[in-house]
């Protein structure tokens, strides 16, 4: 009775699985490694915690937001208006969170800073 054909599969599958929980592992500990920065004491200019609202979009993008991060589309995921979200995007520029995209002019978006630091 030859397995060969059956280990080959069964050591492919575990080599994906393997690669899976890698990949998840290293996006959990980002995350973490990322909350902790911001969270410390002195972390950011005026030393006030990140509000509800940047929390929550924070952690979308962290999570993997797909497409383009644009003011109006954080104000509709915050349920906020367009000049409360600018405001909440202008303060994680200067915290510097956030940066602009290379795009600008109408079509400016945002993305996270690098979270590796």
């Amino acid at each position: 009775m030859d397995v060969t054909e059956w280990l080959a599969w069964f050591l492919a599958t575990l080599h994906r699985a393997v690669d899976h929980a890698q990949h998840t592992l290293d996006a959990v500990l980002a995350k973490t490694r990322f909350w902790q920065r911001w969270a410390a004491p002195g972390a950011s200019p005026n030393g006030a915690p990140l509000n509800e609202r940047q929390a929550k979009l924070v952690n979308r993008l962290l999570d993997g937001f797909e497409g383009k991060l644009t003011s109006s589309k954080w104000a509709a995921i915050a349920k906020c208006s367009p000049d409360t979200a600018l405001r909440d995007i202008t303060d994680l520029l200067a915290r510097g969170v956030l940066r602009k995209s290379d795009a600008g002019g109408r079509s400016t978006s945002y993305e996270l800073s690098d979270t590796s630091k």
